[in-house]
């Protein structure tokens, strides 16, 4: 009877939130462990379809960067990084964009499929989605950043009751394909779609202190000195920006979020406590 009465509880606590995300459009950047680990790949697609029987409009962007040089390396395509950034050769973009446009991708949306939910695997470069340019001038080779998104495609989806999958593939008014950081293309999807929130899935807690302590809650204007203080750092920067960008786009709250968490997604959106940390413009 005590599992029953702790089961209610668990669901009046979800209550409140399912009301208030209720017709939400949640933008999720899906990488890390949660994409590699069976076991959390089940759980994200048991997440998702879960958020839209709820009456969530999720859309899902994925990366893939471990795989890509898995593959790089099996087939003996030099491959390096610059800053941060994968330099993408002619040569390594063809098993970039097989590895994200035509692997992962159409797994991820199949996977989808076979648990609940209709869900439609696409490139930035279908329907014109993502127009990108070289980044830094073509110091970076084929790695792109992006110039338009073009949302229409992404919003017939949703009203057509599909969920998204996009991968960070684009191309540019010549017929050249771009490899995109994944964070940008979720931010740049989140902007044009007006979403709500835009959530992390990451192998981190979150941003952590200098004592190692989670950061809950982050305003943009702390996000700078936060840099400066060497309190986020490396990788997260880029991150972290990318959520700025986001909230002064208009989208309402940005999170990072533990992906090695097994449900990491329902813990964040329907709980009072959450999990991660999440970005706010006071």
């Amino acid at each position: 009877m005590n599992v029953q009465f702790k089961t209610a509880e668990i669901l009046l606590d979800a209550l409140p939130f399912i009301k208030k995300f209720r017709g939400n459009r949640i933008v999720i950047k899906y990488g890390g462990s949660a994409q590699i680990n069976p076991v959390l790949k089940e759980k994200f697609a048991q997440d998702i379809v879960l958020m839209y029987m709820l009456g969530i409009h999720p859309v899902i962007v994925h990366g893939g960067g471990k795989r890509i040089t898995e593959m790089l390396e099996k087939m003996q395509i030099q491959s390096r990084f610059v800053d941060g950034h994968r330099v993408t050769s002619a040569e390594a973009m063809e098993v970039v964009e097989m590895v994200l446009s035509g692997e992962i991708n159409k797994e991820l949306a199949y996977f989808m499929s076979l648990n609940g939910v209709n869900a439609i695997g696409m490139s930035g470069k279908d329907s014109n989605l993502l127009v990108a340019q070289p980044k830094d001038g073509g110091k970076f080779g084929l790695t792109g950043e992006i110039v338009e998104c073009h949302s229409e495609v992404i919003e017939a989806l949703i009203t057509g009751g599909l969920i998204p999958i996009i991968s960070p593939i684009s191309g540019d008014r010549r017929g050249n394909s771009y490899n995109i950081n994944a964070d940008d293309v979720a931010c740049a999807v989140a902007r044009a779609i007006k979403a709500d929130k835009v959530i992390f899935l990451t192998d981190t807690q979150g941003v952590l202190d200098q004592e190692g302590k989670l950061l809950e809650s982050i305003d943009v204007n702390q996000v700078e000195d936060l840099i400066l203080q060497g309190v986020i750092s490396g990788g997260m920067i880029p991150k972290i920006r990318s959520c700025v960008e986001c909230l002064s786009a208009g989208v309402k709250k940005v999170h990072i979020i533990d992906g090695r968490v097994e449900h990491s997604l329902l813990l964040e959106l329907f709980t009072s406590d959450g999990v991660g940390s999440e970005i706010i413009k006071c």
